[in-house]
């Protein structure tokens, strides 16, 4: 009997049967990425081998398999990571022209056009800033155009995948930079309130990309990027004022390799706790399209308008003495929400399925709770090493237990019990303010070991 070559799935997403190989049926241009890949990760250890420990070189000998798998796996991911891949290499053979006492001459990022407005750390920080608030953009207009006239959301989701070259670049040009200044300064950039921003936007970004293209829909870029501009504003102003983009060496504390680890992993948790209640949003915007009683749309505004004033929360600590910017942060974000409940009936009309809502949440937090849990047992060895125990009821770990077991609990209900629809939405979009407040609330307001961070 011929089996037939792909089967649909409950949300029409064509599933195929009786995959090939790894290895087979592979094309020039995968082969081509391979070596690449291999021939970068054989440089590096060639040119950087002396600065790295044992556990820097297994992470490195186990980062080139990963990223072929990846990029075979995700075609989009290939092109991406050679022209990051191309675009780092550049900054830093712009910056080796010059060197200082002790590495690059790190003032050449103020003097050669190229780093000083594209591919220095800062810069390319800033483009992805820019470039994700104007793929927001594109995606709204994209909902509200012809519905056979996509090419708003098109130029949305590229903008989107501009975004995230640039904030790898940038990620990858600072963690160079880092090494440039003085000995024991240079560490992966994940250390501090600021490079987690951006870690944050670029891989909620590129969970979003990779659903959009799973799914075959961009209507939910509209939604899943006014998260990651709310973050990009936060940053903007985190730089600006605080000047937060200053490298600056590690504490003592986070001079650990779990750091390389235990943080990646908690932020792609984050990330996809995230993506998935701005699904939830457009889930009950779309289940309560037809609904005219202020009072049945009032939850859904209020945990709207919470979630924008969080960021001021957490800047002030206090409404009194509101900055101008956090007050028009705070006045826009608002007139968003309120833009959005207004036209909800035009919105949800472009929107996808209740079922493909409704499973792409569950997706994202799958993902999520598995990287959240792996993040919770390195953080537990990290905790043994600099305190001498897995775990001391920190207020930061007994928040990160708190939303372990809130999205526990909702793989439970889902998994067991059959949890679909309104509920289920409603929980994971309160989820994120509870996640919003293990990661930026227990910093701000509650004083443990893991306060490394301040507004």
């Amino acid at each position: 009997m011929t089996l037939p070559a792909a089967v649909s799935s409950a949300t029409g997403a064509s599933i195929p049967l009786g995959r090939k190989g790894l290895l087979s049926g592979r094309s020039a241009f995968d082969w081509l990425f391979a070596v690449l890949v291999v021939a970068g990760a054989a440089y590096a250890l060639h040119r950087y081998r002396a600065s790295m420990d044992g556990y820097e070189l297994a992470i490195l000998a186990a980062s080139a398999p990963v990223v072929v798998a990846l990029g075979w796996y995700w075609g989009a991911l290939r092109p991406l990571a050679l022209a990051c891949g191309a675009a780092t290499l550049t900054a830093i053979a712009l910056y080796a022209q010059r060197t200082d006492g002790f590495g690059a001459d790190l003032a050449q990022a103020d003097q050669v056009f190229l780093l000083k407005y594209a591919l220095s750390s800062q810069s390319a920080i800033l483009w992805m800033c820019v470039l994700f608030v104007m793929s927001t953009v594109m995606y709204w207009i994209g909902l509200f155009v012809r519905a056979d006239d996509n090419t708003a959301q098109r130029l949305g989701s590229r903008l989107a995948w501009a975004g995230v070259g640039m904030a790898l670049v940038g990620t990858l040009v600072r963690w160079y930079e880092s090494h440039q200044i003085g000995p024991d300064i240079g560490h992966i950039p994940v250390s501090n309130l600021y490079e987690v921003f951006v870690m944050f936007c670029w891989l909620t970004a590129l969970f979003y990309l990779y659903y959009e293209q799973h799914y075959r829909t961009r209507a939910l870029g509209a939604f899943v990027m006014l998260v990651v501009s709310a973050a990009v504003g936060f940053l903007a102003w985190y730089a600006a004022v605080r000047g937060a983009h200053e490298i600056q060496p590690l504490v003592p504390a986070l001079q650990s390799w779990w750091m390389k680890l235990h943080v990646p992993a908690n932020f792609v948790g984050y990330g996809t706790f995230s993506l998935a209640a701005m699904v939830a949003f457009a889930y009950l915007l779309q289940h309560q399209a037809g609904e005219t009683r202020w009072w049945k749309l009032a939850p859904l505004g209020i945990i709207g308008m919470v979630l924008c004033l969080q960021p001021v929360v957490f800047r002030q600590k206090a409404l009194e003495g509101l900055s101008s910017y956090w007050a028009v942060y705070f006045g826009v974000a608002a007139l968003v929400v309120g833009a959005i409940l207004a036209a909800r009936r035009r919105i949800s009309e472009r929107l996808p399925a209740p079922q493909v809502l409704d499973d792409l949440m569950y997706r994202a937090i799958a993902v999520g709770f598995a990287f959240f849990t792996i993040a919770t047992i390195l953080g537990a060895f990290w905790a043994a090493e600099a305190w001498g125990g897995y775990w001391s009821w920190d207020p930061k770990e007994t928040w990160a237990l708190i939303v372990w077991l809130n999205y526990a609990a909702w793989l439970h209900m889902r998994l067991m019990k059959g949890l679909r629809g309104a509920v289920s939405a409603w929980w994971a979009l309160a989820g994120l303010l509870v996640t919003s407040f293990a990661f930026l609330g227990v910093n701000m307001f509650l004083t443990g070991l893991h306060s490394y961070g301040n507004l």
